[in-house]
């Protein structure tokens, strides 16, 4: 009975009968379309240009389909010239532009591009509704374009017709935005949703850039990763994340990231870190592709301010570690164990010198004290941070649009792992005097993360400390590792102690039966499921594969970030799931935006056939299918209890 008042609701949105037929004629014709193409990404970490250039081309998508439309019709070089000016539009027209003889070679070169445009166009729309394909137009140009997209050129009445408007077009001088739109309408028609596996954020110089494409993306799904954590935490309210956040920014000289795109005021950082912290070699900057922009005096000052908030981070640290003893982490209150008498340091039962120069603000009966001057510092920065309308913009969206995990089209997405032990079962872990394992502990874990977003006034509570413990605890959906080194990177000389062991996952996830059993505990039929991950690069340069479990996990984090491509032999891997079945990408290292404009170079070396489907699997077949299935069982229960 309770679902008669639904049924009455939804009459209520019909004027009709006939409507009601109507719509479902329609959803019983759209389950019988192929399903569209799901693009995935992992481990991005503000590469903007390398990302730009991947979603740009649908990882090889788009000049697939023109192998396949255009066949032996065009050489390899007309190709692969479509294949850029869909990619990169204006700029590749303003060059045409700049190198064309006369303005009736341009106006021709134009006509041709616009006839093979409005082809590809209507073949990349097959699998879709006119009605999906009309909302990807843009409005200046709707009527025109679906005049050409339903107009066969083949009837003599018609060829007229169709030629008249392109050279309407051209000789009113919109030949070069009207091709620019075809290109990006067709940029977004090759790829029905986009998935993001973790870590858009650190490493690389333009998250911010890379968000605000994300937020413009016409479908898409984000797993957060653990990098993307700490800066959720941050702007949740965590000043331990906080510090993370800018030592990090520090280490790769990123702080642009933080001064330049999102307005936060890092100049009492600077100044503290000035008076007390002088530049040590351990701290200088990472180097990456984007050093030879800075001075010596930046990469000192960046220096400087890491030795600042690594101290800082390490005295918080330790303040969670011991007001929240269930995390079990109290061998990781690593400040608290320094003898600073003797200038040493006990870990795991051997003892390290320890340069007590490191530790300028440290009061060594209270190693965990905060400075008055630390604090204010704290409070200070964590209020700009709070207060930045793009970050702002920003998390809210990671919020919005992300999870730990995502269940979509029969797989499970999630950047990390689920935390094992040894025996192969889930890892328990008692939050707030309950225990919680495998998709229990992830579900859990998102209720602390949302309930820190919805409560970004109250610092340092159990949420936001849960979330620092999702950055670097051992029973972590997102960092996967018995303990994160840190302290010992910076501190201590022995590299034997820097070692990061990671969880069992990582050994399990190569079974096949341990990929099964975890489908069926996530509601997933194994014949057809797959787990994608991230986190992980892929050290492809030393023989290891991204394909294992005879198919059924797929790791695709093969080194986007620059800071991972000399360990991974690549530049990062990306997958399609289209009607076929799955296809993961093997990419270059994209040099620039120049060299792929003026030379049409891709960054796609190969792709490999993960897993090829007997039967093409259409629309009923996926997440979407099943919502309009659903939506077709309320339409016919709405004529058979006869309410409109």
């Amino acid at each position: 009975m309770a679902y008669r008042p639904f049924l009455r609701y939804l009459a209520s949105q019909f004027k009709s009968q006939q409507d009601v037929f109507t719509e479902i004629i329609n959803l019983n014709a759209i389950l019988k379309l192929p399903k569209g193409t799901e693009h995935f990404l992992s481990d991005i970490h503000g590469e903007y240009d390398a990302f730009n250039h991947v979603l740009r081309n649908g990882s090889g998508s788009i000049r697939g389909k023109i192998d396949d439309l255009f066949k032996d019709q065009l050489t390899e070089s007309k190709k692969q010239l479509l294949a850029t000016i869909i990619a990169y539009p204006e700029e590749k027209l303003a060059l045409v532009e700049e190198n064309s003889r006369s303005k009736k070679e341009l106006e021709d070169f134009y006509a041709t591009i616009i006839d093979h445009l409005i082809d590809f166009t209507r073949f990349c729309s097959i699998k879709y509704t006119r009605s999906k394909v009309r909302k990807a137009l843009p409005d200046r140009y709707q009527y025109i374009i679906e005049e050409l997209l339903y107009c066969d050129k083949r009837i003599a009445d018609k060829e007229a017709y169709y030629k008249q408007i392109i050279d309407d077009i051209i000789q009113l001088g919109h030949g070069k935005s009207f091709i620019t739109c075809l290109s990006y309408v067709i940029q977004r028609l090759v790829i029905d949703h986009l998935h993001v596996v973790g870590d858009i954020y650190d490493r690389g110089p333009y998250p911010d850039k890379i968000m605000e494409a994300l937020i413009n993306y016409h479908s898409l799904d984000i797993q957060w990763g653990n990098h993307d954590m700490i800066w959720m935490a941050a702007y949740a309210g965590s000043k331990v994340c906080l510090a993370n956040v800018v030592r990090i920014c520090a280490r790769y000289q990123n702080l642009g990231i933080l001064e330049d795109a999102y307005g936060i005021n890092l100049r009492p950082l600077f100044l503290f870190a000035e008076k007390y912290y002088s530049v040590h070699p351990d701290f200088i900057p990472k180097s990456n592709a984007y050093e030879s922009s800075f001075d010596q005096e930046e990469m000192e000052r960046a220096a400087k301010l890491q030795r600042a908030m690594a101290v800082i981070q390490f005295k918080l640290e330790g303040h969670i570690i011991k007001r929240r003893p269930e995390f079990k982490m109290e061998n990781r209150d690593l400040l608290s164990r320094i003898n600073f008498k003797k200038g040493e340091i006990s870990i795991d039962g051997k003892i390290h010198p320890i340069d007590l120069s490191h530790f300028p603000t440290v009061d060594p009966d209270h190693p965990l004290e905060l400075t008055s001057e630390e604090n204010s510092l704290m409070e200070g920065l964590l209020r700009r941070f709070q207060h930045s309308p793009l970050l702002k913009k920003h998390m809210d969206f990671l919020f919005q649009k992300g999870d730990l995990y995502t269940i979509y089209n029969g797989n499970l997405l999630l950047h990390g792992c689920i935390p094992m032990n040894e025996d192969r079962d889930y890892m328990s872990v008692c939050l707030e005097g309950h225990c919680y394992k495998g998709r229990a502990l992830m579900d859990k874990y998102r209720e602390y993360v949302f309930y820190a977003y919805q409560h970004p006034e109250i610092t340092d509570d159990y949420a936001t400390d849960v979330c620092w413990y999702l950055w670097t605890g051992e029973g972590s959906t997102l960092f996967g590792k018995r303990a994160m080194k840190t302290f010992e990177r910076y501190y201590i000389k022995d590299k034997s102690t820097h070692v990061e062991e990671k969880n069992p996952y990582y050994v399990w996830r190569n079974s096949e039966e341990f990929a099964n059993k975890l489908f069926w505990d996530f509601g997933l039929v194994p014949e057809d499921a797959h787990l994608i991950n991230g986190h992980t690069p892929v050290q492809e340069i030393k023989g290891e594969s991204p394909i294992k479990a005879n198919g059924k996990v797929i790791v695709i984090d093969g080194g986007f970030s620059k800071a991972y491509q000399a360990k991974t032999g690549i530049a990062g891997y990306t997958l399609l799931y289209n009607s076929y079945g799955l296809q993961i990408a093997t990419h270059k290292p994209f040099e620039s935006l120049q060299k792929a404009v003026e030379s049409e170079i891709d960054v796609l070396n190969t792709r490999r056939v993960v897993d090829h489907v007997a039967k093409r699997k259409l629309v009923k077949d996926t997440t979407i299918g099943q919502q309009l299935q659903e939506q077709l069982s309320d339409l016919e229960a709405l004529l058979d209890e006869h309410l409109i």
